[in-house]
């Protein structure tokens, strides 16, 4: 039987334009539509059915000043759901932690598997933990937690009683590894609705700076490959995410 296996497969990421439900898991209010927006907007055109969940309530940031943690978290949870009804996710979960609180990566794993559990989505996304020189930690600790809840959200014992659920894939985005390229093109536009809707964060140098650097890297992506513009993530089975030394290289 072993001289059959296409180790080819093995070596390849799953194929995520399929999916029919996934989960997209953001630090902060804004990172699914800057991170992965065009990657949203495709599948949710091809019937996949979108699930946010962001971890912290943003309370930190907002360029009014003169706002309230209390408002501006309030504000945010709002911009929240009109950025991702614009891309097509229709389901929002929230955990509400702190903005910039963030440090225990077991016990922000449990709750978020048991997230995952609930939704049972056949894949999950969240931002690249091991991009070089991150330095944010909101970043970190939510990509590393995901990840393990990808692991631990397949176990029968667990604190929430719930049934078992492992997804077939993990996608990271913010990754300088994308193994994964997704033709945005058609949807770049409705990528900078979705960000436009977080009018607390964005004013028109940011949006303009965005702008020119997603049409760069865009372009950098989609290079040789039949289409203009292109989003990279990197994905990733259960297999690969656990003691597999080639990991890296798919």
């Amino acid at each position: 039987m072993a001289e059959n296996f296409d180790i080819a497969a093995l070596l390849s990421p799953p194929d995520i334009l399929k999916k029919k439900r996934i989960l997209c898991i953001q630090p902060h209010p804004d990172d699914n539509e800057i991170g992965m927006g065009g990657t949203i907007a495709v599948l949710a055109k091809n019937g996949c059915e979108v699930h946010y969940l962001t971890v912290t309530n943003g309370d930190q940031g907002n360029n009014d000043a003169a706002a309230t943690m209390e408002q501006t978290a309030q504000t945010r949870r709002m911009e929240t759901e009109a950025a991702g009804k614009v891309l097509g996710a229709k389901y929002f979960h929230y955990l509400e932690k702190g903005d910039g609180t963030l440090s225990g990566v077991f016990e922000l794993s449990l709750e978020i598997a048991g997230v995952i559990r609930k939704v049972q989505p056949e894949a999950i996304f969240c931002p690249d933990p091991h991009l070089p020189y991150e330095a944010h930690l909101d970043h970190i600790v939510t990509g590393r937690a995901a990840a393990n809840a990808f692991i631990v959200s397949g176990r029968t014992h667990f604190p929430d009683n719930k049934k078992p659920w492992r997804a077939d894939a993990i996608g990271y985005y913010f990754s300088n590894k994308p193994n994964t390229i997704v033709d945005i093109s058609g949807v770049f536009e409705q990528k900078f609705t979705a960000i436009q809707e977080h009018k607390s964060q964005m004013d028109m140098q940011t949006l303009g700076m965005y702008r020119i650097y997603f049409e760069m890297k865009g372009n950098e992506l989609a290079a040789g490959k039949g289409f203009a513009l292109g989003e990279g993530l990197k994905v990733l089975s259960g297999l690969h995410s656990h003691c597999f030394v080639d990991a890296e290289r798919i």
